[in-house]
């Protein structure tokens, strides 16, 4: 009697831990479900257009070579070829050393040790960027420098185009009276910046489409021999028996000169001359009258 009284007991005890437990993980299983259609609507409200990948390269390249001309030239052709142009070439020669040497007395050779260099700056479809690097490479003698950079814009890109989502969206409701604007100026301003996202964007996707490069090259320091004018004046003086010959010359010429000047003064002269003729023949004439003159 006692067994059957424990095992009703025991039965009893299983079946409202049975209910308990049904109870218990019900409203979980509820909780889920409800977690979930909340993460299904958040979902549907933040679907954003899927954006391609905005990857911008930039490329930078130093090298020497042989002939900087010849090469720009050939970098020139290239750059064509795959599609692009160069925006920038800029050639330049320094002096380091010069000397110059008297060939004659008006002829001077002057010998000049030169450095050129030359910066170039190329845009070209940027699938062509490696293969137009490595041609590029092997033009030169040695690569000092070869850097090539890939920045990735796509979330800028995507929150520009988000915002001017959002703006046009304004302006919509504004135009059908939904928004009220007061002030003017907002509205004009807020197209402003629809049109520097629009640029901003459409820049992006300029970089994106053609890679800048910027090559730099050089090449060894080489002689260059010139004859030249010698502008030293010193240097265009006559010999010696030209220069005496002119001076004998400028001798006579003085004479002549001094000639013509007595000449000019004739009457002067005359007088003088009368005025000294007439002392001295009174002085011979009245010795004592001059004599006690000059007493006096």
């Amino acid at each position: 009697m006692k067994a059957k009284l424990f095992l009703a007991l025991l039965a009893g005890v299983l079946l409202l831990g049975a209910c308990g437990r049904s109870s218990k993980y019900e409203p979980l299983r509820e909780d889920r479900t409800s977690a979930a259609d909340t993460a299904a609507v958040s979902a549907d409200s933040t679907k954003v257009e899927i954006t391609p990948t905005k990857l911008v390269k930039t490329a930078d390249m130093r090298f020497k070579v042989k002939n900087v001309q010849q090469t720009g030239d050939a970098i020139a052709a290239l750059t064509a070829r795959d599609g692009g142009m160069v925006i920038h070439h800029q050639m330049q020669a320094d002096v380091e050393r010069s000397e110059d040497i008297r060939v004659s007395n008006d002829s001077v050779k002057r010998v000049s040790a030169l450095r050129t260099n030359a910066d170039m700056t190329v845009k070209l479809p940027s699938e062509k960027l490696e293969s137009f690097m490595t041609e590029v490479a092997h033009m030169g003698m040695y690569v000092t420098l070869r850097k090539m950079d890939i920045e990735d814009r796509t979330l800028d890109y995507l929150s520009e185009k988000l915002k001017l989502k959002n703006r046009q969206d304004l302006v919509d409701q504004q135009k059908k009276g939904k928004v009220v604007i007061k002030n003017p100026v907002n509205v004009m301003l807020l197209k402003d910046d629809m049109v520097d996202q629009q640029i901003g964007n459409m820049r992006t996707d300029e970089a994106v489409k053609y890679s800048i490069v910027t090559l730099s090259f050089y090449q060894s320091n080489f002689i260059n021999q010139e004859m030249i004018a010698n502008d030293d004046p010193a240097a265009y003086q006559l010999p010696f028996v030209n220069r005496l010959a002119i001076a004998l010359n400028n001798g006579w010429q003085l004479f002549v000169e001094l000639i013509l000047g007595l000449a000019n003064l004739w009457v002067f002269i005359t007088l003088g001359i009368g005025l000294w003729a007439m002392y001295r023949y009174y002085k011979r004439k009245h010795p004592a009258w001059f004599a006690g003159g000059i007493k006096s």
